[in-house]
Protein backbone atom coordinates (compact mmCIF):
# COMPACT_ATOMS: atom_id res chain seq x y z
CA UNK A 1 0.00 0.00 0.00
CA UNK A 2 1.44 3.40 -0.91
CA UNK A 3 1.43 6.22 2.55
CA UNK A 4 0.02 8.41 -0.32
CA UNK A 5 -2.91 6.84 -1.11
CA UNK A 6 -4.11 5.50 2.51
CA UNK A 7 -6.55 7.48 4.78
CA UNK A 8 -3.67 7.65 7.57
CA UNK A 9 -4.98 11.10 10.13
CA UNK A 10 -2.21 11.28 12.03
CA UNK A 11 -1.38 13.75 14.89
CA UNK A 12 0.80 15.09 17.41
CA UNK A 13 -2.20 16.25 19.42
CA UNK A 14 -2.96 14.35 22.49
CA UNK A 15 -6.56 13.45 23.49
CA UNK A 16 -7.77 15.71 26.05
CA UNK A 17 -9.63 12.80 27.81
CA UNK A 18 -6.71 10.16 26.94
CA UNK A 19 -4.64 9.02 29.85
CA UNK A 20 -3.29 5.83 28.64
CA UNK A 21 -0.94 4.76 25.71
CA UNK A 22 -3.04 2.37 24.00
CA UNK A 23 -5.68 5.59 23.38
CA UNK A 24 -2.98 8.11 22.86
CA UNK A 25 -1.16 6.03 19.95
CA UNK A 26 -4.38 4.74 18.42
CA UNK A 27 -6.00 8.14 17.91
CA UNK A 28 -2.92 9.96 17.44
CA UNK A 29 -1.96 7.16 14.89
CA UNK A 30 -5.26 7.39 13.06
CA UNK A 31 -6.57 4.04 13.78
CA UNK A 32 -9.67 5.02 15.18
CA UNK A 33 -11.77 7.60 15.75
CA UNK A 34 -13.95 8.79 19.03
CA UNK A 35 -17.51 9.45 17.87
CA UNK A 36 -18.36 12.33 20.10
CA UNK A 37 -16.77 11.15 23.10
CA UNK A 38 -19.36 8.77 24.41
CA UNK A 39 -17.38 5.54 24.32
CA UNK A 40 -17.64 4.59 20.70
CA UNK A 41 -15.31 4.23 17.86
CA UNK A 42 -14.53 4.10 14.55
CA UNK A 43 -12.03 1.89 12.96
CA UNK A 44 -10.04 3.47 10.03
CA UNK A 45 -8.36 1.74 7.51
CA UNK A 46 -5.23 0.80 9.56
CA UNK A 47 -7.34 -0.02 12.66
CA UNK A 48 -9.35 -2.63 10.46
CA UNK A 49 -6.24 -3.98 9.41
CA UNK A 50 -4.75 -4.72 12.74
CA UNK A 51 -8.68 -6.02 13.81
CA UNK A 52 -8.65 -8.00 11.26
CA UNK A 53 -5.27 -9.37 11.69
CA UNK A 54 -5.96 -10.01 15.57
CA UNK A 55 -9.20 -11.65 14.35
CA UNK A 56 -7.95 -13.89 12.22
CA UNK A 57 -5.50 -15.57 14.63
CA UNK A 58 -8.29 -15.95 16.58
CA UNK A 59 -10.44 -17.69 13.95
CA UNK A 60 -7.51 -19.90 13.03
CA UNK A 61 -6.86 -21.47 16.37
CA UNK A 62 -10.54 -21.88 17.06
CA UNK A 63 -11.38 -23.39 13.90
CA UNK A 64 -8.39 -26.09 14.25
CA UNK A 65 -9.93 -26.88 17.36
CA UNK A 66 -12.94 -27.85 15.98
CA UNK A 67 -15.30 -24.95 16.79
CA UNK A 68 -17.62 -23.51 13.96
CA UNK A 69 -18.80 -20.41 13.39
CA UNK A 70 -21.85 -18.29 13.41
CA UNK A 71 -23.50 -15.06 13.28
CA UNK A 72 -25.80 -13.94 15.66
CA UNK A 73 -28.13 -11.08 16.03
CA UNK A 74 -27.06 -7.96 17.67
CA UNK A 75 -30.32 -7.16 18.87
CA UNK A 76 -31.94 -9.33 21.11
CA UNK A 77 -35.12 -10.19 22.11
CA UNK A 78 -35.83 -9.73 25.89
CA UNK A 79 -38.01 -12.50 26.67
CA UNK A 80 -34.66 -14.94 26.31
CA UNK A 81 -32.89 -12.39 28.97
CA UNK A 82 -36.67 -12.61 31.15
CA UNK A 83 -36.42 -16.75 30.73
CA UNK A 84 -32.73 -17.22 31.93
CA UNK A 85 -33.53 -14.52 34.74
CA UNK A 86 -30.60 -12.42 33.94
CA UNK A 87 -32.99 -9.59 32.23
CA UNK A 88 -33.68 -7.38 35.64
CA UNK A 89 -30.15 -8.92 37.25
CA UNK A 90 -27.82 -7.49 34.60
CA UNK A 91 -27.58 -4.11 35.57
CA UNK A 92 -28.03 -0.89 34.04
CA UNK A 93 -25.11 -2.27 31.55
CA UNK A 94 -27.52 -3.48 29.52
CA UNK A 95 -29.33 -1.32 27.00
CA UNK A 96 -33.12 -2.31 27.15
CA UNK A 97 -35.54 -0.45 24.00
CA UNK A 98 -38.74 -0.89 22.54
CA UNK A 99 -39.56 -1.55 19.24
CA UNK A 100 -42.25 0.42 17.35
CA UNK A 101 -44.78 -2.87 17.94
CA UNK A 102 -43.61 -2.32 21.54
CA UNK A 103 -41.96 -5.28 21.91
CA UNK A 104 -39.13 -5.34 24.44
CA UNK A 105 -35.36 -6.06 22.96
CA UNK A 106 -31.84 -5.27 24.24
CA UNK A 107 -28.39 -4.69 22.69
CA UNK A 108 -26.30 -7.98 23.34
CA UNK A 109 -23.35 -7.54 25.85
CA UNK A 110 -22.93 -11.08 26.07
CA UNK A 111 -25.36 -14.07 24.11
CA UNK A 112 -25.69 -16.90 25.80
CA UNK A 113 -29.47 -16.92 25.79
CA UNK A 114 -28.59 -16.37 21.71
CA UNK A 115 -26.56 -19.35 21.74
CA UNK A 116 -28.94 -21.30 23.88
CA UNK A 117 -31.95 -20.32 21.92
CA UNK A 118 -30.30 -21.56 18.54
CA UNK A 119 -29.14 -24.52 19.95
CA UNK A 120 -32.82 -25.72 21.84
CA UNK A 121 -34.30 -25.42 17.83
CA UNK A 122 -31.44 -27.40 16.20
CA UNK A 123 -29.95 -30.27 18.47
CA UNK A 124 -32.19 -33.24 19.78
CA UNK A 125 -29.96 -36.09 20.89
CA UNK A 126 -26.62 -36.85 22.01
CA UNK A 127 -25.49 -38.22 19.07
CA UNK A 128 -25.56 -34.56 17.95
CA UNK A 129 -23.04 -33.37 20.94
CA UNK A 130 -20.55 -32.70 21.70
CA UNK A 131 -21.02 -28.65 19.58
CA UNK A 132 -18.36 -25.76 20.03
CA UNK A 133 -19.77 -23.11 18.03
CA UNK A 134 -18.83 -19.61 18.30
CA UNK A 135 -19.25 -15.94 16.80
CA UNK A 136 -16.87 -13.21 16.47
CA UNK A 137 -19.29 -9.84 16.27
CA UNK A 138 -20.19 -6.25 17.87
CA UNK A 139 -21.07 -6.41 21.77
CA UNK A 140 -23.10 -3.14 23.38
CA UNK A 141 -22.47 -2.70 26.93
CA UNK A 142 -24.16 1.03 28.38
CA UNK A 143 -20.78 1.67 30.49
CA UNK A 144 -21.66 4.49 33.28
CA UNK A 145 -18.07 5.89 32.55
CA UNK A 146 -16.89 4.32 29.23
CA UNK A 147 -13.02 5.09 29.48
CA UNK A 148 -9.13 4.82 28.10
CA UNK A 149 -10.16 3.77 24.59
CA UNK A 150 -10.93 0.88 24.13
CA UNK A 151 -9.83 -0.98 26.80
CA UNK A 152 -13.59 0.12 28.03
CA UNK A 153 -15.23 1.09 25.32
CA UNK A 154 -19.21 0.79 25.02
CA UNK A 155 -19.61 -1.47 21.68
CA UNK A 156 -17.21 -3.35 21.26
CA UNK A 157 -16.01 -6.83 18.89
CA UNK A 158 -15.78 -9.62 20.93
CA UNK A 159 -15.15 -13.28 20.25
CA UNK A 160 -18.11 -15.28 22.16
CA UNK A 161 -18.12 -19.06 21.70
CA UNK A 162 -19.91 -21.40 23.63
CA UNK A 163 -20.06 -25.55 24.19
CA UNK A 164 -22.96 -27.78 24.56
CA UNK A 165 -22.03 -31.48 26.12
CA UNK A 166 -23.82 -34.27 27.38
CA UNK A 167 -22.34 -34.77 30.80
CA UNK A 168 -20.25 -32.74 33.00
CA UNK A 169 -17.14 -34.48 32.16
CA UNK A 170 -17.17 -33.61 28.64
CA UNK A 171 -17.67 -30.15 29.02
CA UNK A 172 -14.27 -29.68 32.01
CA UNK A 173 -12.70 -31.99 28.48
CA UNK A 174 -13.58 -28.88 25.93
CA UNK A 175 -13.10 -26.65 28.96
CA UNK A 176 -9.42 -28.07 28.80
CA UNK A 177 -9.34 -27.44 25.23
CA UNK A 178 -10.29 -24.14 25.17
CA UNK A 179 -7.24 -23.08 27.80
CA UNK A 180 -5.00 -24.32 25.49
CA UNK A 181 -6.31 -22.80 22.48
CA UNK A 182 -6.58 -19.31 24.04
CA UNK A 183 -3.01 -19.79 25.18
CA UNK A 184 -1.87 -20.50 21.85
CA UNK A 185 -4.17 -17.42 20.43
CA UNK A 186 -2.14 -15.24 22.75
CA UNK A 187 1.32 -16.80 22.06
CA UNK A 188 0.84 -16.17 18.44
CA UNK A 189 -0.14 -12.78 19.09
CA UNK A 190 3.39 -11.60 21.04
CA UNK A 191 2.09 -11.31 24.51
CA UNK A 192 3.17 -11.91 28.03
CA UNK A 193 -0.14 -13.30 29.93
CA UNK A 194 -1.10 -15.12 32.47
CA UNK A 195 -4.08 -17.72 33.11
CA UNK A 196 -5.72 -16.86 36.51
CA UNK A 197 -8.06 -18.46 38.36
CA UNK A 198 -11.52 -16.07 38.48
CA UNK A 199 -14.36 -14.93 39.80
CA UNK A 200 -17.91 -15.98 37.12
CA UNK A 201 -19.53 -12.29 37.61
CA UNK A 202 -23.00 -12.03 36.30
CA UNK A 203 -21.96 -14.63 33.35
CA UNK A 204 -22.33 -17.37 36.17
CA UNK A 205 -21.06 -20.89 36.48
CA UNK A 206 -19.00 -22.73 38.50
CA UNK A 207 -15.63 -22.10 37.82
CA UNK A 208 -13.77 -19.93 35.44
CA UNK A 209 -10.34 -18.65 34.22
CA UNK A 210 -9.31 -15.25 33.19
CA UNK A 211 -6.42 -14.75 30.42
CA UNK A 212 -4.61 -11.73 32.06
CA UNK A 213 -1.97 -9.53 29.53
CA UNK A 214 0.68 -8.18 32.03
CA UNK A 215 0.76 -4.36 31.64
CA UNK A 216 1.28 -1.95 34.62
CA UNK A 217 -1.74 -0.25 32.87
CA UNK A 218 -3.47 -2.77 33.59
CA UNK A 219 -6.97 -2.24 35.79
CA UNK A 220 -6.84 -5.63 37.37
CA UNK A 221 -5.20 -6.75 40.31
CA UNK A 222 -3.41 -10.39 40.00
CA UNK A 223 -1.63 -12.47 42.73
CA UNK A 224 0.73 -14.55 41.00
CA UNK A 225 3.80 -16.82 42.04
CA UNK A 226 6.76 -17.00 40.29
CA UNK A 227 7.47 -20.28 41.03
CA UNK A 228 4.81 -21.87 39.75
CA UNK A 229 1.99 -21.54 37.28
CA UNK A 230 -0.48 -19.63 39.66
CA UNK A 231 -2.18 -16.79 39.28
CA UNK A 232 -5.53 -15.37 40.16
CA UNK A 233 -7.77 -12.43 40.04
CA UNK A 234 -7.77 -10.53 43.05
CA UNK A 235 -11.40 -11.69 43.56
CA UNK A 236 -10.45 -15.44 43.86
CA UNK A 237 -7.08 -16.02 45.03
CA UNK A 238 -6.27 -18.43 47.46
CA UNK A 239 -3.43 -19.01 49.62
CA UNK A 240 -1.73 -21.32 51.90
CA UNK A 241 -3.43 -21.27 55.24
CA UNK A 242 -1.74 -19.39 57.79
CA UNK A 243 0.14 -20.28 61.02
CA UNK A 244 0.78 -17.81 63.35
CA UNK A 245 3.71 -18.16 65.83
CA UNK A 246 2.79 -15.64 68.42
CA UNK A 247 1.34 -17.21 71.36
CA UNK A 248 -2.53 -18.09 71.91
CA UNK A 249 -4.21 -16.09 74.96
CA UNK A 250 -5.62 -18.35 77.69
CA UNK A 251 -8.77 -17.38 79.01
CA UNK A 252 -11.92 -19.69 80.52
CA UNK A 253 -14.83 -18.51 78.23
CA UNK A 254 -16.40 -15.51 79.28
CA UNK A 255 -17.62 -12.31 78.53
CA UNK A 256 -14.89 -9.42 79.49
CA UNK A 257 -15.34 -5.51 79.90
CA UNK A 258 -13.48 -3.68 77.04
CA UNK A 259 -14.41 0.09 77.43
CA UNK A 260 -13.47 2.09 74.05
CA UNK A 261 -12.14 -0.67 71.86
CA UNK A 262 -13.71 -1.11 68.91
CA UNK A 263 -11.10 -2.01 66.72
CA UNK A 264 -8.52 -4.83 65.90
CA UNK A 265 -5.81 -3.16 66.66
CA UNK A 266 -7.39 -1.58 70.04
CA UNK A 267 -8.52 -4.86 70.73
CA UNK A 268 -5.29 -6.51 70.17
CA UNK A 269 -3.15 -3.92 72.43
CA UNK A 270 -5.84 -4.15 74.86
CA UNK A 271 -5.11 -7.78 75.20
CA UNK A 272 -1.54 -7.53 74.23
CA UNK A 273 -2.73 -10.37 71.67
CA UNK A 274 -1.82 -10.83 68.07
CA UNK A 275 -4.82 -9.84 65.69
CA UNK A 276 -4.57 -13.75 64.46
CA UNK A 277 -6.70 -14.56 67.77
CA UNK A 278 -9.45 -11.96 67.37
CA UNK A 279 -12.60 -12.26 65.31
CA UNK A 280 -13.21 -9.47 63.03
CA UNK A 281 -17.04 -8.96 62.40
CA UNK A 282 -17.79 -7.42 59.26
CA UNK A 283 -21.31 -6.15 58.72
CA UNK A 284 -22.98 -5.42 55.15
CA UNK A 285 -26.36 -5.68 53.28
CA UNK A 286 -27.02 -7.88 50.97
CA UNK A 287 -29.27 -7.01 47.84
CA UNK A 288 -30.81 -9.93 46.22
CA UNK A 289 -33.72 -9.98 43.02
CA UNK A 290 -37.06 -8.31 43.41
CA UNK A 291 -35.91 -5.53 45.90
CA UNK A 292 -35.43 -8.31 48.83
CA UNK A 293 -32.03 -7.28 51.17
CA UNK A 294 -30.44 -9.32 54.26
CA UNK A 295 -28.02 -8.18 57.09
CA UNK A 296 -25.17 -10.48 56.71
CA UNK A 297 -22.17 -10.74 59.63
CA UNK A 298 -19.14 -11.88 57.90
CA UNK A 299 -16.66 -13.61 60.55
CA UNK A 300 -12.90 -13.88 59.79
CA UNK A 301 -9.69 -13.87 61.78
CA UNK A 302 -8.38 -10.14 62.83
CA UNK A 303 -4.87 -10.02 61.14
CA UNK A 304 -7.30 -10.83 57.35
CA UNK A 305 -9.08 -8.61 55.32
CA UNK A 306 -12.50 -9.42 54.03
CA UNK A 307 -12.85 -9.70 50.14
CA UNK A 308 -15.99 -8.56 49.13
CA UNK A 309 -16.81 -10.39 46.29
CA UNK A 310 -15.93 -13.64 48.13
CA UNK A 311 -18.68 -12.29 50.34
CA UNK A 312 -21.10 -11.97 48.06
CA UNK A 313 -20.61 -15.26 46.51
CA UNK A 314 -21.16 -16.56 49.60
CA UNK A 315 -24.30 -15.41 50.35
CA UNK A 316 -25.48 -15.77 46.60
CA UNK A 317 -26.12 -11.94 46.29
CA UNK A 318 -26.48 -9.22 43.45
CA UNK A 319 -24.10 -7.04 45.81
CA UNK A 320 -22.93 -5.99 48.83
CA UNK A 321 -23.42 -2.48 50.22
CA UNK A 322 -22.49 -0.91 53.37
CA UNK A 323 -24.72 -0.57 56.51
CA UNK A 324 -24.48 2.14 58.53
CA UNK A 325 -24.84 2.58 62.78
CA UNK A 326 -28.34 3.19 62.59
CA UNK A 327 -29.55 1.11 60.59
CA UNK A 328 -27.36 -1.62 62.53
CA UNK A 329 -29.10 -0.60 65.87
CA UNK A 330 -32.62 -0.89 64.40
CA UNK A 331 -31.62 -4.83 63.84
CA UNK A 332 -29.70 -5.50 67.12
CA UNK A 333 -26.58 -5.01 66.42
CA UNK A 334 -23.84 -3.20 68.23
CA UNK A 335 -21.31 -1.35 65.83
CA UNK A 336 -17.97 -2.05 66.95
CA UNK A 337 -18.69 -5.02 69.12
CA UNK A 338 -20.11 -7.31 66.87
CA UNK A 339 -19.44 -11.02 67.05
CA UNK A 340 -20.71 -14.08 65.26
CA UNK A 341 -21.60 -16.02 68.33
CA UNK A 342 -24.53 -13.58 69.58
CA UNK A 343 -26.58 -12.67 66.77
CA UNK A 344 -29.79 -11.14 66.49
CA UNK A 345 -33.02 -13.27 64.64
CA UNK A 346 -33.07 -12.35 61.37
CA UNK A 347 -28.71 -11.41 60.82
CA UNK A 348 -26.97 -14.21 58.88
CA UNK A 349 -23.67 -15.53 59.56
CA UNK A 350 -21.14 -16.22 57.75
CA UNK A 351 -17.24 -17.81 58.75
CA UNK A 352 -14.53 -17.50 57.11
CA UNK A 353 -12.66 -21.00 56.38
CA UNK A 354 -9.47 -19.71 58.68
CA UNK A 355 -12.13 -19.90 61.71
CA UNK A 356 -12.95 -23.56 61.19
CA UNK A 357 -12.04 -25.24 64.70
CA UNK A 358 -9.95 -22.47 66.22
CA UNK A 359 -9.80 -21.66 69.34
CA UNK A 360 -8.65 -19.26 71.93
CA UNK A 361 -10.42 -17.14 70.22
CA UNK A 362 -11.95 -13.12 71.23
CA UNK A 363 -15.15 -11.91 69.40
CA UNK A 364 -17.96 -8.98 70.09
CA UNK A 365 -19.92 -9.83 72.74
CA UNK A 366 -22.59 -7.42 70.69
CA UNK A 367 -23.24 -5.15 73.57
CA UNK A 368 -21.54 -2.24 74.26
CA UNK A 369 -17.71 -1.79 75.76
CA UNK A 370 -18.36 -6.53 76.25
CA UNK A 371 -15.94 -9.04 74.43
CA UNK A 372 -15.99 -12.70 74.66
CA UNK A 373 -12.78 -14.21 75.28
CA UNK A 374 -11.89 -18.28 75.29
CA UNK A 375 -14.16 -18.68 72.00
CA UNK A 376 -13.68 -21.77 70.57
CA UNK A 377 -14.95 -23.23 67.06
CA UNK A 378 -14.28 -26.55 67.38
CA UNK A 379 -16.64 -28.93 66.10
CA UNK A 380 -19.28 -25.79 65.18
CA UNK A 381 -21.51 -26.26 62.42
CA UNK A 382 -21.69 -23.09 60.39
CA UNK A 383 -22.26 -21.79 56.90
CA UNK A 384 -18.49 -21.65 56.20
CA UNK A 385 -16.32 -20.30 52.97
CA UNK A 386 -12.90 -18.58 51.36
CA UNK A 387 -13.44 -14.76 52.81
CA UNK A 388 -10.23 -13.66 52.92
CA UNK A 389 -8.46 -11.23 50.53
CA UNK A 390 -4.98 -12.42 49.77
CA UNK A 391 -2.11 -10.00 50.28
CA UNK A 392 1.13 -9.68 48.50
CA UNK A 393 3.69 -11.91 50.18
CA UNK A 394 1.14 -14.59 51.29
CA UNK A 395 2.32 -18.18 50.38
CA UNK A 396 1.22 -20.00 47.38
CA UNK A 397 -1.60 -22.56 48.10
CA UNK A 398 0.08 -24.97 45.16
CA UNK A 399 3.81 -24.29 45.85
CA UNK A 400 4.01 -23.10 49.64
CA UNK A 401 6.28 -19.84 47.77
CA UNK A 402 5.55 -16.42 48.33
CA UNK A 403 2.82 -14.91 45.87
CA UNK A 404 2.93 -11.01 44.61
CA UNK A 405 0.34 -8.16 43.30
CA UNK A 406 0.44 -7.39 39.41
CA UNK A 407 -1.52 -5.71 37.00
CA UNK A 408 -3.18 -7.54 34.02
CA UNK A 409 -5.86 -6.58 31.47
CA UNK A 410 -8.23 -8.91 30.80
CA UNK A 411 -8.58 -10.51 27.25
CA UNK A 412 -10.00 -13.52 27.72
CA UNK A 413 -12.27 -14.78 29.80
CA UNK A 414 -13.60 -18.92 30.05
CA UNK A 415 -16.42 -20.31 32.24
CA UNK A 416 -18.24 -23.57 32.84
CA UNK A 417 -21.49 -23.33 32.92
CA UNK A 418 -22.74 -26.48 34.02
CA UNK A 419 -26.64 -26.35 33.22
CA UNK A 420 -27.23 -22.38 34.45
CA UNK A 421 -28.67 -21.53 31.40
CA UNK A 422 -29.61 -24.78 29.45
CA UNK A 423 -32.37 -25.73 32.46
CA UNK A 424 -34.31 -22.35 32.29
CA UNK A 425 -34.29 -21.91 28.80
CA UNK A 426 -35.32 -25.21 28.52
CA UNK A 427 -32.05 -26.87 26.20
CA UNK A 428 -32.80 -30.22 26.23
CA UNK A 429 -31.56 -33.50 24.62
CA UNK A 430 -32.51 -37.58 24.87
CA UNK A 431 -29.58 -39.23 26.49
CA UNK A 432 -28.75 -43.24 25.53
CA UNK A 433 -32.08 -43.94 27.26
CA UNK A 434 -34.67 -41.83 25.93
CA UNK A 435 -34.63 -39.30 28.93
CA UNK A 436 -34.32 -35.60 28.50
CA UNK A 437 -31.64 -34.08 29.90
CA UNK A 438 -30.44 -30.22 30.10
CA UNK A 439 -27.24 -29.98 28.21
CA UNK A 440 -24.41 -29.00 30.01
CA UNK A 441 -22.52 -26.09 28.86
CA UNK A 442 -18.69 -23.99 28.59
CA UNK A 443 -18.44 -20.27 27.24
CA UNK A 444 -15.32 -18.62 26.53
CA UNK A 445 -14.54 -15.30 25.42
CA UNK A 446 -12.28 -12.88 24.12
CA UNK A 447 -12.21 -9.24 23.74
CA UNK A 448 -10.92 -8.97 20.74
CA UNK A 449 -11.12 -4.89 19.83
CA UNK A 450 -9.68 -4.55 23.48
CA UNK A 451 -6.93 -6.90 22.72
CA UNK A 452 -5.70 -4.00 20.25
CA UNK A 453 -5.38 -1.95 23.38
CA UNK A 454 -3.56 -4.70 25.17
CA UNK A 455 -0.61 -5.26 22.70
CA UNK A 456 0.00 -1.32 22.56
CA UNK A 457 -0.19 -1.61 26.55
CA UNK A 458 2.87 -4.09 26.77
CA UNK A 459 4.61 -2.77 23.92
CA UNK A 460 5.31 0.68 23.24
CA UNK A 461 7.73 3.79 24.06
CA UNK A 462 7.67 6.96 24.50
CA UNK A 463 7.54 7.53 20.35
CA UNK A 464 4.61 5.12 19.62
CA UNK A 465 3.15 1.79 18.93
CA UNK A 466 5.59 -1.14 18.91
CA UNK A 467 2.89 -4.17 17.03
CA UNK A 468 4.00 -7.53 17.30
CA UNK A 469 4.58 -9.39 14.10
CA UNK A 470 0.98 -11.30 14.16
CA UNK A 471 -1.29 -7.84 14.67
CA UNK A 472 1.06 -5.66 12.47
CA UNK A 473 -1.12 -3.45 9.90
CA UNK A 474 2.17 -3.92 7.64
CA UNK A 475 5.37 -6.20 7.76
CA UNK A 476 7.50 -3.90 6.90
CA UNK A 477 7.62 0.12 5.68
CA UNK A 478 10.43 1.28 2.34
CA UNK A 479 10.58 5.10 3.46
CA UNK A 480 12.13 7.18 0.34
CA UNK A 481 13.30 10.03 2.61
CA UNK A 482 13.51 12.60 -0.35
CA UNK A 483 10.72 12.09 -3.38
CA UNK A 484 13.08 14.36 -5.56
CA UNK A 485 15.79 11.91 -6.03
CA UNK A 486 14.82 9.65 -9.01
CA UNK A 487 17.36 7.20 -7.49
CA UNK A 488 15.61 6.62 -4.13
CA UNK A 489 12.72 6.60 -5.54
CA UNK A 490 13.69 3.91 -8.61
CA UNK A 491 14.88 2.15 -5.88
CA UNK A 492 12.03 2.11 -3.59
CA UNK A 493 10.15 1.02 -6.20
CA UNK A 494 11.79 -1.67 -7.00
CA UNK A 495 11.67 -2.83 -3.68
CA UNK A 496 8.28 -2.34 -2.97
CA UNK A 497 7.45 -4.21 -5.74
CA UNK A 498 9.78 -7.41 -4.93
CA UNK A 499 8.66 -7.52 -1.84
CA UNK A 500 5.08 -7.46 -2.23
CA UNK A 501 5.80 -10.66 -5.07
CA UNK A 502 7.25 -12.23 -2.19
CA UNK A 503 4.29 -12.21 -0.36
CA UNK A 504 5.17 -9.47 2.45
CA UNK A 505 2.51 -6.55 3.28
CA UNK A 506 4.71 -3.45 2.48
CA UNK A 507 3.85 0.12 2.94
CA UNK A 508 5.70 2.38 0.84
CA UNK A 509 6.38 6.05 2.49
CA UNK A 510 6.19 7.51 -0.98
CA UNK A 511 4.86 10.95 0.13
CA UNK A 512 5.91 14.53 -0.47
CA UNK A 513 6.53 14.93 2.86
CA UNK A 514 9.96 16.19 4.66
CA UNK A 515 12.07 13.34 6.34
CA UNK A 516 11.46 14.40 9.97
CA UNK A 517 7.81 14.19 9.79
CA UNK A 518 8.27 10.68 8.00
CA UNK A 519 10.34 8.93 11.17
CA UNK A 520 7.70 10.76 13.39
CA UNK A 521 4.93 8.71 11.74
CA UNK A 522 6.90 5.37 11.52
CA UNK A 523 7.90 5.75 15.00
CA UNK A 524 4.02 6.24 16.24
CA UNK A 525 2.66 3.33 13.96
CA UNK A 526 4.94 0.55 15.09
CA UNK A 527 4.83 -1.07 11.71
CA UNK A 528 7.97 -3.91 13.31
CA UNK A 529 10.34 -3.13 10.04
CA UNK A 530 11.64 0.08 8.38
CA UNK A 531 14.08 0.38 5.04
CA UNK A 532 14.93 3.45 4.96
CA UNK A 533 16.32 5.21 1.31
CA UNK A 534 18.24 8.39 2.35
CA UNK A 535 21.40 10.03 1.13
CA UNK A 536 23.68 7.07 1.89
CA UNK A 537 22.43 5.61 -1.27
CA UNK A 538 24.84 7.19 -3.21
CA UNK A 539 27.70 5.43 -1.04
CA UNK A 540 25.29 2.18 -1.70
CA UNK A 541 24.05 1.62 0.97
CA UNK A 542 20.38 1.94 2.75
CA UNK A 543 19.22 1.19 6.80
CA UNK A 544 17.13 -1.62 8.42
CA UNK A 545 15.35 -0.60 10.89
CA UNK A 546 13.72 -2.72 13.57
CA UNK A 547 11.18 -0.59 15.44
CA UNK A 548 11.70 -2.65 18.75
CA UNK A 549 14.25 -0.47 20.46
CA UNK A 550 14.65 1.21 17.13
CA UNK A 551 17.68 -0.64 16.45
CA UNK A 552 19.73 0.75 12.82
CA UNK A 553 21.77 -1.24 10.75
CA UNK A 554 23.31 -0.20 7.29
CA UNK A 555 22.92 -2.31 4.97
CA UNK A 556 24.22 -2.38 1.14
CA UNK A 557 21.15 -1.58 -1.56
CA UNK A 558 22.32 -4.86 -3.25
CA UNK A 559 21.43 -6.63 -0.57
CA UNK A 560 18.44 -5.34 1.25
CA UNK A 561 16.07 -7.66 -0.88
CA UNK A 562 17.79 -10.83 1.15
CA UNK A 563 18.29 -9.02 4.39
CA UNK A 564 14.60 -8.62 4.62
CA UNK A 565 13.41 -11.37 3.46
CA UNK A 566 15.64 -13.17 6.22
CA UNK A 567 15.15 -11.33 9.01
CA UNK A 568 11.20 -10.29 8.23
CA UNK A 569 9.38 -12.93 6.38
Amino acid sequence: MRFSRLLIPTTKETPNDATLASHIYLIRGGFIQSVGGSGLYNFLPLGKKVLDKVRAVVKDELDQAGCQEVSLSFVTPASLWQESGRFEKYGKELLRFKDRKNNDFILGPTHEEMMVNLVRQTVKSYKQLPLNLYQVNLKFRDEIRPRFGLMRGREFLMKDGYSFHASQEDMQREFALMEETYKKIFTRLGLEFRVVEADSGAIGGSGSKEFMVLADSGEDTIVVCDSCEYGANIEAAVRKEKACEAEAPEAVFAKFHTPDTQTVEELSKFFHVDPYYLVKTVAKKALFDEGETKVVLFALRGSDELQEVKACNAVNANDLVDISEEELGEVGLVAGYMGPTVVPEGVSVVLDNNLKEASSMICGANEKDYHLIGNSFIGVEADYHDLVAVQDGDLCSCCGEPMRYTKGIEAGHIFQLGTQYSEPLGANFLDENGKAQPMVMGTYGIGVSRLLAAIIEQNHDDKGCIWTKESAPFDLQVIISNIKDDEQVALGEKLYEALKAKGLDVLLDDRKERFGPKIKDYELLGVPHAVIIGKKLQDGLVEFVSREGLVKEEVSADTILDVVTQKVL
